[in-house]
């Protein structure tokens, strides 16, 4: 039996089951090349190293049009800032929520400067809030026990009031509080000063609703204030978060601090601040709002 050669090229056969003739060769490689040429880039996926191609499906021979269909290689649709598509079947739900402003630089400079002055004023003649700090706040002062309605006494602290109020009301529409006809309001008010070294352990504001933290002083590194996740003592068998994580799935947050800067959140979120690594006291004015 004579040997056959090996064939060159792909042999298309007809409906007859016989196969074309060698002439049609390079008509086959002209059409080959023609399909090369009409196929069309797709927009490179952000996520992908190779771009996607879709070939042209009116020049592309039909033995490879279900390989290179859209449908064989969808599209890249992934989030902004995560690693999955907007077609996975994820829902976000309980958001924790914090709020944070900034006044005006030059309003907030003449208003921190006369609340300096009475809030370190305070801690040097606040006998009781001394005593308290002693057993309860080791290196630094607050007024939580012992001068607690700040608003109520200090004219400069009445305005800081009412301008937090303001800040209240946006905040609690955003997170579509139903209030009726009771509004929130300031029960609580109270002087923070932090020497260098000292910190401020994990804690919550029981029996309020919002609380918050304005910052009057805030040295060059001095720290933020720390959050955590409220459902961390609630996790069972899960793996820790990866280094690089979004902010979204991390089980602390810091929100930093500057003077001038207003932080609300519910009063049931736990927080902490760390050490004070500056070189000069933090002063802050911490607060509470009640309900009905």
């Amino acid at each position: 039996m004579p040997r056959r050669s090996a064939p060159t090229s792909c042999r298309w056969r007809t409906s007859s089951g016989t196969t074309r003739s060698a002439a049609l060769a390079a008509s086959r490689v002209a059409a080959s090349a023609a399909a090369r040429a009409a196929v069309v880039p797709a927009p490179r996926c952000r996520h992908s190293r190779v771009a996607a191609w879709v070939p042209s499906p009116a020049a592309t021979p039909r033995r490879h049009r279900r390989a290179s269909s859209p449908r064989a290689r969808p599209a890249c649709t992934s989030r902004e800032g995560t690693g999955t598509s907007r077609t996975l079947p994820v829902h976000s739900f309980f958001p924790t929520r914090i709020y944070s402003a900034a006044l005006p630089r030059a309003r907030a400079a003449a208003l921190n400067a006369r609340l300096l002055r009475e809030c370190l004023q305070l801690s040097h003649d606040d006998a009781a809030g001394q005593k308290w700090s002693r057993r309860n706040y080791p290196g630094g002062f607050t007024s939580y026990a012992s001068a607690c309605r700040m608003h109520e006494v200090s004219p400069t602290f009445d305005a800081l009031r009412r301008i937090i109020d303001r800040h209240v009301q946006r905040y609690a529409a955003e997170l579509e509080f139903d209030l009726g006809d009771t509004p929130l309001v300031m029960t609580d008010c109270w002087v923070n000063v932090m020497p260098p070294g000292v910190y401020h352990g994990l804690h919550l504001h029981p029996l309020s609703t919002i609380s918050g933290t304005y910052y009057v002083r805030v040295p060059r590194g001095a720290p933020g204030l720390k959050f955590e996740d409220p459902r961390l003592d609630r996790y069972m068998g899960a793996p820790p978060r990866k280094a690089d994580a979004h902010q979204r799935n991390r089980s602390w947050i810091v929100m930093p601090a500057k003077p001038g800067s207003l932080l609300l959140f519910e009063s049931w979120l736990r927080h902490e601040v760390a050490a004070n690594t500056g070189r000069d006291v933090r002063v802050s004015i911490s607060f509470n709002y009640g309900w009905g």
